[in-house]
């Protein structure tokens, strides 16, 4: 189930080639656009979700926000304690900042570029009959490389129970953080979020995509998207941080691999991107998938190894 990992490039890709749902009974619902009225109401209802802790060092605070990208309608705009940690820091930083046209230019050709492993026919056909499930494009989406398929359609198994990417909480952030007249800058690269993406080998791939397609057809997957967004809901720190005890991402040597890449070998990147922003004096609202801030390798931990206090934050409730 490690394509869950993948959400944050799942999500800006969408927003470069949309899934389309048809108009059938038996595909999901499609996500509606909020009205002003019932967005504003949105906003104005809004608790608290997700994870929060503040860094401090050399005499001044950031936060660490962790996030989900794949959402409910209510769950879209930030409660109050997180509005005021944005509105305290002077920059909003993101994995990839959604809204800028540049990063989304760039992650199309970057995904245009990854190599098209080609998968065993009885597979491919597996894929195709997914896609179809999806009530997605087949014909458009057959164009990008089996990694991305499969973590995109893991993903959109979750609009059956009402969590979509339409409703991601990073891009309704790198929205608010415009509003507010924030600067937003992108803590990676598109081409490394593609290379994380990307299995080394051709038998790599054709694992992850027999294990992700094992995982929707035995029905796997809409419970594990449901308990994760349910921990980030009751910002259940302690839920999260077991998460590879109960996720079923890491029962093979390639699941365990692209963990690694997925998480352990980006949060470096990321880290070094919030020590330089904050270095340089200012205050920094980091916002990135949730799963990066938990165990000794995540985002709190390294920070704290480069001399940072850290404040785990709590909610109320």
């Amino acid at each position: 189930m490690n394509r869950f990992l993948l959400l944050a490039s799942v999500v800006i890709a969408l927003n470069v080639g949309a899934a389309h749902a048809a108009d059938a009974p038996a595909c999901p619902p499609q996500a509606a656009p909020l009205s002003g009225e019932l967005a504003a109401e949105a906003k104005r209802d809004a608790r608290d979700h997700g994870f929060l802790w503040r860094i401090t060092k050399d005499g001044h605070s950031s936060f660490l926000y962790g996030t989900i990208h794949a959402a409910r309608p209510d769950w879209m705009f930030p409660g109050p304690t997180v509005l005021e940690a944005m509105r305290s820091s002077d920059t909003v930083a993101l994995e990839l900042d959604a809204l800028d046209p540049d990063m989304q230019g760039r992650l199309a050709a970057s995904l245009a570029a990854m190599r098209m492993e080609p998968l065993p026919v009885p597979l491919a056909r597996r894929l195709e009959q997914r896609r179809t499930a999806e009530c997605i494009d087949a014909e458009g989406w057959a164009r990008f490389p089996p990694e991305f398929q499969i973590a995109t359609l893991t993903l959109l198994a979750g609009r059956r129970d009402g969590l979509d990417p339409a409703y991601a909480i990073d891009v309704v952030l790198a929205g608010t953080a415009r509003e507010m007249g924030k600067p937003v800058v992108s803590l990676e690269a598109p081409e490394g979020q593609t290379d994380a993406l990307q299995m080394p080998t051709r038998a790599g791939t054709i694992a992850l995509v027999q294990s992700g397609l094992d995982d929707l057809d035995a029905g796997r997957a809409r419970p594990l998207l449901r308990r994760i967004s349910k921990a980030w809901v009751d910002s259940d720190y302690a839920e999260l941080s077991r998460y590879t005890a109960w996720c079923g991402c890491v029962r093979t040597p390639a699941e365990r691999a692209a963990m690694k890449r997925l998480l352990d070998d980006r949060n470096p990147t990321l880290a070094e991107g919030i020590d330089t922003i904050h270095a340089a004096g200012h205050s920094v609202f980091a916002a990135v998938g949730s799963l990066h801030l938990f165990g000794p390798r995540g985002l709190p931990a390294l920070l704290k190894r480069r001399g940072y206090k850290i404040e785990q934050g709590v909610f109320a409730r």
